[in-house]
């Protein structure tokens, strides 16, 4: 059942959870989060972030995203992640996603500011929802970092005064918050300061609250954020790397000169992507807290 971010955000309100948002960028990856989504009987933000754009195209997993929503049985929204232009918006927009994220928080506070309300006004001729950043959380989507281990002195933590500002101007219906979260693989342990999270519901009339760079972070981490009012949870890096480990583990059992089929690689990969989900999922959801 295709529904819109604010909507599927609502259900977790009500619940007291997060709803995960997992990123597509393959067929099987798309099945993955579908299939753990409905053996685990919760909400489901599926996303497509424009930083993957050469792994495979919008234009192509757009529409089967928003296919395998409308055929679900639960809620699923159908996001955007991370759009850098709203060209790209309204590319997403005109597929049918339910959700768009514009990211401008790399450039000054009021050029975001201005491009997440345009952001608002082009999502609501659609009925879709918006959901903006501000802060930031240092390495980009992609997660690329430089191994060494060190800090990510890139990041700013979200004002919840600014924020306060921001959610007022632009009307938007989440906000991705800083609070200590990086994208991609931790180097080290993160530090999440979550009064920011509760200070910016405090100031920002209760918004969703969304958590970027969730790969990685500590049970404990996410249900104390969850608890703080983080409302829906980016999680793409961990799901990948599952993936990858579940096709490497059947490539070593072959024996020497036996062939590899890529059909099984793709089976294996998908099974050990699901499985991640699904863990993540009863995280996200509460349950054995």
């Amino acid at each position: 059942m295709l529904i819109t971010l604010k909507e599927i955000l609502q259900i977790a309100e009500e619940r007291n959870i997060a709803v995960g948002a997992f990123n597509a960028v393959s067929l099987e990856s798309l099945q993955a989060n579908f299939q753990a989504a409905e053996e685990m009987d919760v909400p489901l933000i599926i996303q497509f972030a424009q930083c993957h754009e050469p792994l495979i195209p919008l234009e192509l997993i757009g529409p089967i995203m928003v296919d395998f929503a409308k055929r679900a049985k639960g809620p699923v929204c159908v996001h955007l992640d991370h759009g850098e232009t709203l060209a790209y918006l309204q590319q997403a927009l005109e597929i049918g996603f339910t959700g768009i994220m514009y990211d401008g928080s790399t450039l000054p506070y009021e050029e975001n500011l201005a491009n997440s309300a345009k952001a608002v006004e082009m999502a609501a001729k659609y009925g879709a929802s918006v959901e903006a950043e501000l802060g930031s959380m240092g390495r980009r989507e992609s997660g690329a970092g430089d191994g060494t281990g060190e800090e990510d002195d890139t990041k700013i933590y979200t004002d919840p005064v600014q924020a306060k500002d921001f959610v007022t101007r632009t009307g938007i219906d989440a906000l991705a918050c800083s609070f200590g979260t990086t994208h991609g693989i931790y180097l080290k342990a993160p530090k999440l300061d979550f009064d920011v999270v509760r200070e910016v519901r405090r100031q920002c009339g209760n918004i969703p609250v969304v958590m970027h760079g969730g790969s990685g972070v500590s049970r404990e981490n996410f249900q104390e954020a969850i608890r703080a009012g983080v409302r829906k949870i980016n999680y793409f890096t961990y799901m990948d790397k599952a993936g990858g480990n579940a096709a490497a583990e059947y490539i070593r059992g072959i024996q020497d000169g036996a062939p590899v089929f890529f059909t099984e690689v793709s089976a294996r990969s998908r099974e050990g992507m699901k499985e991640n989900v699904k863990a993540a999922m009863r995280v996200f959801a509460m349950q054995g807290e």
